[in-house]
């Protein structure tokens, strides 16, 4: 057998050295995808044998009120995260790429909330919003509030209350992103518009955004990926309450499978949230290019 390469190089081993990232592929991806697939045309509780319905699972959805109010609350949450995850990092990274003084230290306890425990960061947000929290004594101090709010049992607060904790955790990643972004951008431009009067609006608006479009095109789709995928901030704070006002896609998925054991629905909702993610990642994708290139 010809060989190619170098002298006594089977064909054979480059696929050598990539075997164990394939197994690990295989192991942890792979697998687990062709058995949701399967798992979702199955009605299976763990404990009986799983038993075939086809597409009964799917038909289901269409007539769950709570799979309908999860996916509003998820598009909610993805809506209520936007400024918070792609506007405002945009503004702090203009900021902290100044040359100010004291400036490595702010990006480093900026960056801070993002390598802490969502565990630790909710339990903490909790005595935030409790009744006699932080929260409602400032609101009540200037003025603002007549009585305390438990915001967390509130079912109009209890989303925005969500949104603006997972919001806050996850700026400073979504800052870094803009600032190597930035970095890449010549500072002769920003010279040449002081030069011709602009200023800080004019230079961000028009030599900024324009350069940034990739990097926001990034960001717009790993914070859409994370608004769907949010779990772990309800299930520590809320629980999907009150009356289903925090219940998301991803919350309702690990409820079917880890509470009322349903494996089949709680697959088939997640081939929904997979589709949707793709649907969603392919649409900026989509629309992120043309502003590009344009």
């Amino acid at each position: 057998m010809a060989t190619t390469g170098l002298p006594g190089q089977r064909w054979y081993t480059p696929y050598l050295f990539s075997l164990p990232a394939l197994v690990l592929f295989g192991v942890f991806f792979a697998w687990p995808a062709v058995t949701a697939i399967q798992l979702s045309f199955l009605k299976y509780d763990v404990v009986s044998p799983p038993v075939f319905v086809g597409m009964g699972n799917f038909t289901r959805m269409l007539g769950d009120e709570r799979f309908w109010t999860s996916m509003l609350n998820s598009a909610l949450f993805l809506v209520g995260m936007f400024p918070l995850l792609v506007v405002v990092p945009l503004l702090l990274a203009v900021l902290v790429n100044q040359k100010l003084p004291g400036i490595r230290t702010f990006r480093m306890l900026y960056y801070l909330p993002v390598v802490t425990s969502m565990v630790a960061v909710g339990v903490a947000w909790e005595y935030v919003f409790h009744q006699q929290g932080v929260l409602n004594w400032m609101l009540t101090t200037v003025g603002l509030l007549d009585q305390p709010i438990q915001y967390l049992l509130d079912s109009f607060w209890a989303l925005p209350a969500l949104v603006l904790v997972e919001g806050w955790k996850s700026m400073g990643f979504y800052m870094m992103i803009y600032l190597a972004g930035l970095q890449t951008i010549p500072a002769g431009l920003y010279e040449a518009a002081k030069v011709d009067g602009a200023g800080p609006w004019v230079r961000l608006r028009h030599i900024t955004v324009p350069l940034m479009m990739p990097y926001i095109a990034v960001a717009i789709t790993v914070e859409m990926l994370d608004a769907m995928q949010s779990f772990t901030s309800i299930y520590v704070m809320t629980g999907g309450g009150p009356q289903d006002a925090t219940l998301t896609l991803g919350y309702y998925i690990w409820s079917s499978a880890f509470q009322r054991y349903e494996m089949g629905y709680a697959s088939a909702m997640g081939l929904v949230l997979w589709a949707l993610m793709i649907g969603l990642a392919f649409l900026n994708h989509r629309i992120s290019k043309g502003r590009v290139v344009a």
